[in-house]
């Protein structure tokens, strides 16, 4: 496994990150697909036995259980001094209607309840899941802040958002004096670009460690469409932003591009999808999932898959422009 400081601080993290989306209880929330304890504890320890350090989870990822079990499963694995725990704060956990969000009342308490569920006395990355358009930036910013400085989080991050957003957040911590963002989660893959026109720029000039979700498209640059659908898996069927953001012919005209490089070099499309990420040189640690046997072992094989420039050109020449997406 090789290790890279994520954007311009001194933490190591491996260069792929276990996303625990997956993990948890499918009773809770709207994810059906989503593993039980027991079902997710082998992608755990073979995640960590491969040396993946970096595991990515949220408060609402089945509405805290994913927390638990990343919590439990991570205790069994190793000294939590050797792990790098990510979890995110926004949306929804009740219907409260300050259960959510970015105030200050709500990043306070969703601290205190993550640290719980994961059972540690601090995580090592805390993300906001999504910008706030009803909190003050200023709010936002200290409240993070003051998690720092009160020993529950070594670093704040965030995730999906318009570039100006981030540069506007950026620049208050920056006057105030406050913790400023050191990673950026947002969505990338090769049929989603658009954040190579402005954030992953910004991030990459400033110092800002790229760790993308879904950077195999959700499944969608696993597999060949012998019909134009996002799949008939269950995750596939029951996920309302793979059929947001998929379905367009330029999309499928990718997947298929990404096809032809993996037929040539004769391995599974997933490598190569997620070998194109890994060849942008501002990419940190994209953020993987795992849910059958074979995943982790395609995930691994597409670190040392290095896509010729004809290769790359081919994938790239597949893609047109798109709407921004992946933001709500």
């Amino acid at each position: 496994m090789k290790y890279v400081r994520l954007g311009n601080t001194g933490l190591k993290v491996s260069r792929l990150c276990l996303g625990c989306m997956t993990y948890g209880d499918p009773s809770k929330g709207n994810h059906s697909w989503v593993l039980r304890e027991d079902e997710s504890m082998p992608f755990f320890r073979e995640a960590w036995e491969a040396g993946i350090n970096f595991f990515d989870t949220a408060d609402m990822y089945s509405l805290g259980a994913s927390e638990e079990v990343t919590g439990r499963a991570l205790k069994q694995l190793g000294a939590r001094d050797t792990q790098v725990i990510a979890t995110k704060v926004f949306n929804p956990m009740s219907d409260d209607r300050n259960d959510r969000g970015l105030s200050r009342k709500h990043i306070m308490k969703s601290i205190d309840g993550s640290l719980q569920r994961l059972g540690t006395d601090h995580v090592d990355l805390y993300q906001i899941h999504r910008f706030d358009y009803h909190s003050p930036i200023e709010e936002t910013m200290e409240a993070l802040h003051d998690c720092v400085k009160a020993g529950k989080v070594r670093y704040i991050g965030a995730s999906s958002m318009w570039a100006r957003q981030f540069i506007q957040m950026q620049h208050v911590a920056e006057m105030n004096g406050w913790t400023k963002f050191v990673s950026m989660q947002n969505f990338y893959n090769a049929v989603y670009r658009e954040e190579e026109r402005e954030m992953i720029p910004f991030c990459q000039e400033t110092g800002v460690g790229l760790i993308p979700w879904s950077p195999m498209g959700r499944g969608f640059l696993t597999r060949r469409h012998t019909e134009k659908t996002i799949g008939d898996t269950a995750r596939a069927t029951s996920d309302p932003v793979a059929a947001r953001v998929f379905g367009r012919d330029e999309d499928f005209a990718v997947a298929d591009a990404v096809g032809d490089v993996a037929d040539a070099r004769g391995v599974p499309m997933a490598q190569v999808a997620l070998a194109f990420v890994l060849a942008n040189p501002a990419i940190t640690s994209p953020i993987i999932g795992a849910s059958k046997p074979g995943h982790m072992a395609d995930a691994l094989a597409a670190l040392s898959l290095e896509l010729t420039g004809d290769e790359m050109k081919v994938i790239r020449g597949s893609y047109r422009p798109n709407d921004v997406k992946g933001h709500q």
